[in-house]
């Protein structure tokens, strides 16, 4: 019998929640609640700040993202720090490594070996600047998911996506381009690709969502960078792709008080609430 893959999955676990919400995990040091940091060393108050998120959420998420950013810059602690956040996390929920890797074949292989190997991480997120073989080491791993940077959510992220290319935004082309990579006869790939769809640019995510409408989009900028449920839905009325809505900051940080496990239960209740309309 196969494998399921990453997609169904996915789609499985938010049946189950009846939620589109990833939590994404960005232990930032400078806005943990101060009890914490008062009281433990960097990589304890870290460990102790998202293991206290995932006991809160872990019902409510379809999904948890770690920003390989926040883990890093903890330095020598920062291994036991990501494993010891992994082993807080229910087998039940898929988790996202958002690292945006992406390097010539060798490296490429690497990174990925770390990402599903060593770490068990059911996703990542990609960069395919550099192309198919990039991209391809990610997907060669039956059962895991790859999100391919399409269209980002931050202010920057224009300067190139958004170039016009054969009359089309660049964006479009790196879509299209990448969904060839599946087609049959062309080395079909093992893993559930996706697409990086960011809410702060709602034309951009329908277009996206019309041309991949089969494949999963993990959805970043709702909440602190402006993106908002109503429009995100509207987006991607069509399509059966399982879509994660992620919200990082407006989740952790929703109390900066010894409430704060608490105050973000809440913040990711309403959210899932408010995207329970694209699960009906």
């Amino acid at each position: 019998m196969t494998a399921p893959s990453f997609a169904e999955r996915l789609s499985a676990r938010q049946t189950d929640t009846t939620s589109l919400v990833c939590i994404g995990l960005d232990p930032d040091l400078q806005r943990l609640p101060h009890h914490l940091t008062r009281e433990k060393n960097a990589a304890q108050a870290v460990i102790a700040f998202n293991r206290a998120i995932i006991e809160a959420t872990a019902d409510t998420a379809a999904a948890y993202k770690l920003n390989l950013a926040f883990f890093e810059a903890l330095g020598a602690e920062s291994w036991g720090v990501l494993q010891a956040t992994l082993g807080a996390i229910p087998e039940t929920v898929p988790v996202i490594a958002d690292g945006k890797r992406g390097d010539i074949g060798n490296s490429a292989r690497l990174y990925a070996h770390t990402c599903f190997d060593l770490l068990d991480f059911d996703a990542c997120t990609v960069s395919g600047y550099m192309g198919k073989d990039s991209v391809a080491p990610f997907l060669d791993y039956p059962g895991r998911g790859v999100f391919l940077l399409a269209r980002t959510s931050n202010p920057g992220g224009s300067d190139f996506q958004e170039i016009e290319y054969q009359g089309r935004p660049f964006y479009e082309h790196v879509v299209r381009t990448a969904l060839a990579w599946e087609k049959p006869g062309n080395n079909r790939a093992k893993g559930s690709l996706g697409f990086v769809a960011g809410a702060s640019d709602i034309e951009a995510l329908r277009r996206i969502r019309a041309l991949a409408p089969d494949s999963p989009l993990l959805i970043p900028g709702v909440g602190a960078q402006g993106g908002n449920s109503n429009d995100v839905l509207k987006a991607i009325r069509e399509g059966s792709g399982p879509v994660l809505v992620n919200s990082s900051r407006a989740i952790l940080y929703a109390s900066a008080g010894r409430d704060f496990d608490r105050a973000a239960r809440q913040a990711a209740g309403t959210l899932r609430a408010s995207l329970a309309p694209a699960l009906s």
